[in-house]
C-alpha cells in the first residue's frame, strides 16, 4: 500500500522523469540559498555555486555528477569546500554533453576544472565527450573516474568497479584541495589517489520505485540482496533475511578481503567510515549499523577508526537498506575531510545570504570571432582543401556503400544498426561538407565532421567518433601553420585513438574499431619515420587497418553488446565497428594517393 501510494504520489508531482528533477532542482535552491540553477530547463539541468562564476572564479572548479535518483548526491553536495557544480541527469541516466558543457562553462577560471566521474559507461563518455569539447575551447579540464564497488569480483572487458557512496569522499577531498588554492593538477591527483583509497558495498532490503511507477517485486518476503547497484540493478546475491551484525560482517569481509585486493587497507591503518542510507532507511536503524560496524573495524580487523559518517549520502530513491564505505586515511586526507564547507549536505554544512535562484546559461565562444571564411566553404579550395575534399568524400562514400553489410554482420553480434547508424554520421558529413565545411582549415574541418556526427548519429558510435573528431581538433587547433604536414596528421591521429581508448575504455583486442585503427597508426608512424612519402604511408597504414579489422574475428568482444556474444558466433564475422573504421581509413587513403599522382603526372 505504501509504494502504491508513492507511485501514486510521483505520478501526482512529476508528470515526465524530466519535472521531477526540475522540481527538486527548484526545491533545493529555495532551501539553501548557497545555491543557483541554471535557467536551461528542462534540457540543461545544472546546479551551481552562488558565488562562483567562471569569469572571476579564481580557484580550480570542481565538478560531479551523474544520474538523479541518489539526493542528495551531487547537488546537495555543492558549496564552498565541497563542489563548485552538479550536472543532473534524468533518474537513473546520465546527464547530457550540452548540461555538462554548461556547468563547465558556468564556473570555470583561468585555474581550470576538475570533473569527478563515477565509473558508468554513459559517464565516462559524455563527461568525456564534454572534456574534449570544453579543453577545444581552451578550458583546462582534468577527470577522475571512480569505481569503488566491492561486491563483484574483478570483470573481464572495461565495465570495471561501479562508482558507488565513496564518490562523496573523494568529492569533499577535491574540494577542499581546490579551496587551498591548489593546482588542478595537484587537486586531480589528490582526487584520484583518494579514489583509490576507498571501498563500497551494499545490502538492501527493498527495491526502489521509479517516479510514476509501480514497485517491483523482484525481492520476496524475508529476503535481502547482497552488492546491489544504485540503479534498482540485481546485486550479487539475495539471501534470507539476517540481523545487522550478521550483515555488518559480511560487508565488511567483502571491502577488506586481501584475495580481492579492492583496497590497500591493511591491520594497523587508519580509517575513515560511512554509513550510507539507501533511501528508505530511518536515521535510528543507521546509526545501528555504525554502532555495530567501528567496533568490528577496530577489534576484528585492527584499523583505527578516525572519523565516521553517518546520514544518507547517495541513495537509490526509496530503496531501504544501506551501504559502507572504508576509505584507508593519512593526516592530509583528514586535513582534507576537517576542511570547512558550506556543501548543506555535508554534516557540517552552513547557509549565508540569499542571492537570485537563477542565473542563464551560459552561450558557446561567439562564432562570430572566427573569420568568414572559416564560418562557410570556401569559393576557391587549397592544394590541402582539395586533397582534405577528395579524402572526406572518399571516406564517406566507403561507409554508405557498407550499410547493408554493416547491418548484417552486427545482427549477429549485436543490435543490427551499425550500418544505419554508420549511414546517418556519413550522409550527414558529405551534405555538410558541400554547404559549409571551411576545408582550407583542416582543424575547423574536422571540428565540422564531429559537429555533423553529433547531430545525427547515435549510440555508442555516435560519441565515440565525436570524441575522435574532438580530440583531433584539439591537437590540430594547436599547430600555428596553415598547412598540416604528415607528421602532424599522425599526431592528430594518435590523439583521437587515446582519446576514444580512454573515455570508451577499450584498447587493442577488444574486438572494437579500434582494432582497425591502432595497428593503422602504429604503420604510418613506423612508414614516415622511414621516410616514405606521406601518401604511400598512408596507403600502406590502410592496409594494416584492414588487416586489423579481419583479425576481430578471431578476438573475444570484451567491450559493448558483442561481449555478451558467444564466441563461436562471433568468429563468423568481423567487427562491424572496425570493418567500418578500415573502410573509410582505407577510402581516404587511396584518394589522397590518387590526388598526389595526379598532381605529380
Amino acid at each position: 500500500m505504501k509504494a502504491d501510494n508513492e507511485a501514486r504520489l510521483f505520478a501526482e508531482i512529476g508528470k515526465t522523469n524530466k519535472d521531477v528533477v526540475t522540481e527538486f532542482i527548484e526545491g533545493l535552491v529555495e532551501t539553501y540559498p548557497g545555491l543557483q540553477y541554471l535557467d536551461g530547463f528542462p534540457e540543461v539541468k545544472v546546479v551551481i555555486r552562488a558565488d562562483a562564476s567562471g569569469a572571476t572564479y579564481d580557484k580550480v572548479a570542481v565538478i560531479s555528477g551523474g544520474g538523479s535518483g541518489h539526493e542528495p548526491a551531487h547537488a546537495g553536495f555543492v558549496g564552498e569546500g565541497m563542489l563548485t557544480a552538479s550536472i543532473c541527469g534524468d533518474v537513473f541516466a546520465s546527464p547530457s554533453v550540452d548540461s555538462i558543457l554548461a556547468g563547465i562553462r558556468a564556473v570555470t577560471g583561468p585555474m581550470g576544472c576538475l570533473l569527478i566521474v563515477m565509473n558508468y559507461t554513459g559517464d565516462r563518455l559524455n563527461f568525456g565527450l564534454a572534456a574534449e569539447q570544453a579543453r577545444s575551447e581552451g578550458y583546462k579540464i582534468e577527470t577522475v573516474i571512480v569505481g569503488d564497488d566491492c561486491a563483484l569480483p574483478p570483470l573481464l572487458g572495461i565495465a570495471g568497479r561501479r562508482g558507488l557512496a565513496g564518490t562523496i569522499f573523494v568529492n569533499k577531498i577535491a574540494g577542499a584541495a581546490a579551496a587551498a588554492g591548489l593546482s588542478l593538477a595537484d587537486v586531480a591527483a589528490e582526487a584520484k589517489r583518494a579514489s583509490q583509497m576507498v571501498g563500497t558495498m551494499g545490502v538492501a532490503l527493498s527495491v526502489c520505485t521509479l517516479p510514476g511507477q509501480v514497485t517491483s517485486d523482484r525481492l520476496g518476503p524475508g529476503k535481502m540482496e547482497l552488492g546491489l547497484g544504485i540503479h534498482g540493478e540485481p546485486g550479487a546475491a539475495v539471501a534470507d533475511l539476517q540481523s545487522v551484525d550478521v550483515v555488518v560482517s559480511h560487508v565488511l569481509k567483502q571491502i577488506l578481503s586481501s584475495e580481492t585486493n579492492y583496497v590497500p587497507i591493511t591491520r594497523g591503518n587508519r580509517v575513515v567510515l560511512m554509513i550510507n542510507g539507501l533511501g528508505a532507511t530511518p536515521v535510528m536503524e543507521l546509526m545501528i549499523a555504525a554502532g555495530k560496524t567501528v567496533p568490528k573495524l577496530q577489534l576484528e580487523f585492527g584499523l583505527a577508526v578516525e572519523r565516521v559518517y553517518t546520514g544518507s549520502f547517495m541513495t537509490s530513491l526509496d530503496m531501504a537498506g544501506f551501504s559502507i564505505s572504508i576509505m584507508k586515511a593519512d593526516q592530509t586526507l583528514l586535513q582534507r575531510l576537517d576542511a570547512p564547507t558550506k556543501a548543506p549536505h555535508w554534516p557540517v554544512g552552513s547557509a549565508g545570504n540569499r542571492p537570485p535562484a537563477k542565473i542563464p546559461v551560459p552561450l558557446p565562444p561567439s562564432r562570430s570571432t572566427k573569420s568568414e571564411e572559416s564560418l562557410s566553404r570556401p569559393l576557391q579550395l587549397s592544394e590541402q582543401g582539395r586533397i582534405l575534399e577528395a579524402a572526406i568524400e572518399a571516406a564517406v562514400n566507403a561507409v554508405i556503400v557498407m550499410r547493408d553489410s554493416l547491418n548484417d554482420w552486427d545482427s549477429k553480434v549485436g543490435d543490427g544498426d551499425c550500418g544505419s547508424t554508420m549511414y546517418s554520421g556519413a550522409t550527414a558529413i558529405l551534405d555538410d561538407m558541400k554547404k559549409y565545411y571551411p576545408l582550407n582549415d583542416a582543424a575547423e574541418t574536422v571540428n565540422e565532421i564531429g559537429s555533423s556526427v553529433r547531430r545525427v548519429m547515435g549510440g555508442t558510435s555516435g560519441v565515440l567518433y565525436n570524441i575522435f573528431s574532438k580530440a583531433a581538433y584539439a591537437r590540430l587547433k594547436a599547430n600555428s601553420d596553415s598547412t598540416v604536414t604528415a607528421k602532424q596528421w599522425a599526431e592528430a591521429f594518435e590523439a583521437a585513438i587515446d582519446a576514444v581508448s580512454k573515455y570508451g575504455g577499450a584498447s587493442a583486442g577488444y574486438r572494437t574499431l579500434l582494432d582497425a585503427l591502432i595497428p593503422a597508426l602504429s604503420v604510418l608512424k613506423e612508414r614516415l619515420t622511414a621516410g616514405d612519402d606521406s601518401s604511400t604511408a598512408f596507403v600502406l597504414s590502410s592496409e594494416a587497418a584492414l588487416a586489423g579489422a579481419e583479425s576481430t574475428k578471431d578476438m573475444q568482444a570484451q567491450a559493448g553488446r558483442s561481449s555478451y556474444v558467444s564466441a563461436a558466433i562471433l568468429a563468423t564475422v568481423p567487427d562491424p565497428g572496425a570493418m567500418a573504421a578500415a573502410a573509410w581509413y582505407r577510402a581516404a587513403a587511396l584518394a589522397v594517393k590518387a590526388k598526389y599522382e595526379k598532381a605529380s603526372s
